[in-house]
């Protein structure tokens, strides 16, 4: 009996505790607990982080200062601020690098060009863009999205029809995004995206792998770092998918080698990167090229089909607007395979309709920066060496200053000038493709992409979102819908 009683007696004072704590904070935008901090509060919101960030980011005028437990380093300077965001991505460039934290967190990247500082993220932009802006590059990107689109995304569609099958656009989206970049950089089609869709190990691997990245964010630093080690929970299936991951790429490389011993090379960008490199007599190795490849990969294929499926949600719950992308195909290609980089460019109504998405819906939700000296942001907060900044692009494009009280409205409108063109907005307003000297080397090829994949299936069909499906962002690095976008689809006749 004495037991429970010392067992009420704690249980009292952690109420009292609590409660104190609670009235002390009421009229604060963030509460701060004893030990914990505000740790609590992220992760009672956890499921609904990006909307939570952004209450927090108005509540505090942009920016706020996260603090996390005692002993952990997990404070964080969060902010929507366009001014320090050009701050960091732009006019203290060199000052703003990924950060210890980011490094760590996104291990799996290696030294690739999204991990990279310094002169190994000079070097491994310059060698990308000099094979991006190769006009025979250009042509076998294009080439391999069309014939990805008529070859298997329309003939998959065009089953779902005929059998009256319910359709996740979202799967769809990942499998054949995977099947393109798969295609683009190694030359290899792992063919993910067809009438059964089958379970492919290494594009499952690549969307486990980004749940556990988002989840170290919320821990602290020691806690992830220990399961690592134990090779426990999260981790151990991190594990377990890089190593997939990595038996794939290396599997492509060994053949590339071979294949290139023997001159019987494909244009794929691995090729193109080893013939520029062996070309200016450097020597490249395996995991120099494992590197680029993952990063290329995880933008390929993550961010498109993220953008994709937010637009065919918006368009399909905004009549009015997908009515005006039609009328607009109608009017500007000539026929339904008019889907070439001319034909595409005269879209612009369906380019405004895209720019919108992104700008809502990033696929990047949150980027990484870290000071390498102590700075002052425009907003006045101090910022010391290594300390995490996280600027939030969901809620860049929901700031009132920048897109009008309207801000949360789907308007492709706002996107188009008086004159019928684009109106150009500031990278760090319109962050999605970042900012700055790390602005993205592949907008212009994603834009190409998606504008071929959102006129084909619109000219084809009539996409219908499920009644009563939920959409909810999952809980990830990549702003993919938690319950995917379960849609019916029927022929259309334009």
């Amino acid at each position: 009996m004495a037991l429970f009683g010392v067992v009420e007696i704690l249980l009292a004072i952690i109420l009292f505790i609590a409660i104190h704590y609670w009235k002390l904070n009421i009229n604060t935008p963030i509460t701060k607990w004893p030990v914990m901090r505000m740790l609590p509060g992220l992760l009672y919101n956890i499921s609904n982080i990006h909307d939570y960030i952004n209450s927090k980011l108005k509540q505090n005028g942009g920016t706020f200062i996260f603090e996390g437990p005692w002993l952990t380093n997990m404070n964080i300077v969060f902010t929507s601020d366009p001014m320090n965001v050009q701050h960091i991505t732009s006019t203290k460039f060199e000052n703003y690098g990924k950060g210890n934290d980011f490094r760590e967190i996104f291990e799996v990247l290696g030294d690739g060009i999204f991990r990279s500082d310094s002169h190994v993220w000079k070097y491994n932009r310059t060698l990308l863009h000099s094979i991006f802006k190769q006009e025979s590059f250009q042509v076998f990107i294009q080439k391999t999205i069309e014939k990805k689109i008529y070859s298997y995304l329309l003939v998959f569609l065009d089953h779902a029809c005929e059998n009256g099958v319910q359709v996740d656009l979202q799967d769809v989206f990942q499998r054949l995004t995977f099947d393109n970049i798969c295609c683009i950089v190694l030359g290899f089609d792992p063919v993910c995206l067809s009438i059964d869709l089958p379970e492919i190990a290494c594009e499952r691997a690549f969307t486990q792998a980004e749940d556990t990245l988002f989840y170290r964010h919320a821990k602290p630093r020691f806690l992830w770092k220990l399961q690592k080690w134990l090779q426990v929970g999260e981790e151990k299936k991190f594990i377990e998918n890089q190593k997939i991951l990595d038996e794939m790429l290396y599997s492509e490389i060994k053949s590339k080698r071979d294949i290139q011993n023997r001159n019987q090379q494909k244009p794929d960008l691995l090729n193109t990167l080893m013939k520029e490199v062996r070309e200016g007599q450097n020597l490249i190795d395996d995991k120099f090229l494992r590197d680029t490849a993952i990063n290329l990969l995880a933008a390929g294929r993550d961010t498109i089909s993220s953008g994709l499926t937010w637009f065919f949600w918006l368009v399909a719950t905004h009549p009015v607007v997908e009515a005006k992308i039609l009328e607009e195909i109608k009017e500007k290609l000539s026929s339904k395979k008019d889907l070439g980089v001319e034909g595409l460019s005269k879209l612009v109504y369906l380019h405004g309709a895209l720019c919108e998405t992104l700008r809502l819906y990033p696929p990047v939700p949150f980027e990484h920066k870290s000071p390498l000296k102590h700075d002052v942001l425009p907003s006045g907060h101090k910022v010391k060496e290594n300390t995490m900044i996280v600027y939030s692009l969901y809620s860049v494009g929901r700031v009132e200053e920048i897109w009008g009280e309207d801000c949360l409205e789907f308007k492709p409108e706002r996107w188009i000038s008086n004159k019928g063109g684009i109106i150009h907005v500031p990278s760090y307003k319109f962050i999605a493709f970042n900012a700055g000297p790390r602005s993205c080397l592949g907008k212009d090829i994603s834009f190409i992409e998606m504008k071929m994949v959102a006129a084909a299936i619109l000219m084809n069909y009539h996409v219908h979102v499920v009644e009563d499906h939920p959409i909810i962002p999952s809980v990830s690095v990549v702003l993919h819908m938690k319950h995917g976008l379960k849609v019916n689809i029927k022929k259309r006749s334009i």
